[in-house]
């Protein structure tokens, strides 16, 4: 059974940095994709990072490109996700999520493995 468990959320200032952890356990997939999603109060689950387990290729959304970098699971089986540059906008619930196969899209419904989440709250 996969288990994804999220740490590293808090409060910090605009402008200032975070480092969020995904500690992965029971993945067998031979290729899989790893995320992150993020879900604002009022607000729909959006995604703002992905990679491919394969060939560690990335994609954000446009609203954190070039903030936030997604790194693959490494030795430790932890994922993380670098947020530089932090906005009020980017105050949100970030999950960690995975599916089987290909990398591609940021449906929801695709990702089959979800965290607990980690609350990051961005104050100016």
């Amino acid at each position: 059974q996969v288990q994804l468990v999220e740490s590293g959320g808090g409060s910090v200032e605009v402008g200032g940095s975070r480092t969020l952890s995904c500690a992965v356990s029971g993945i067998t997939y031979s290729r899989y994709c790893m995320a992150w999603f993020r879900q604002a109060p009022g607000k729909e689950r959006e995604g703002v990072a992905r990679i491919d387990s394969g060939n560690h290729v990335t994609h954000y959304a446009d609203s954190v490109q070039g903030r936030f970098t997604i790194s693959p699971v490494n030795a430790n089986n932890t994922a993380h996700l670098q947020m530089n540059s932090l906005k009020t906008e980017d105050t949100a619930m970030y999950y960690c999520a995975a599916r089987e196969g290909l990398c591609w899209g940021w449906v929801v419904a695709y990702y089959t493995d979800w965290g607990q989440g980690t609350q990051v709250t961005v104050s100016s």
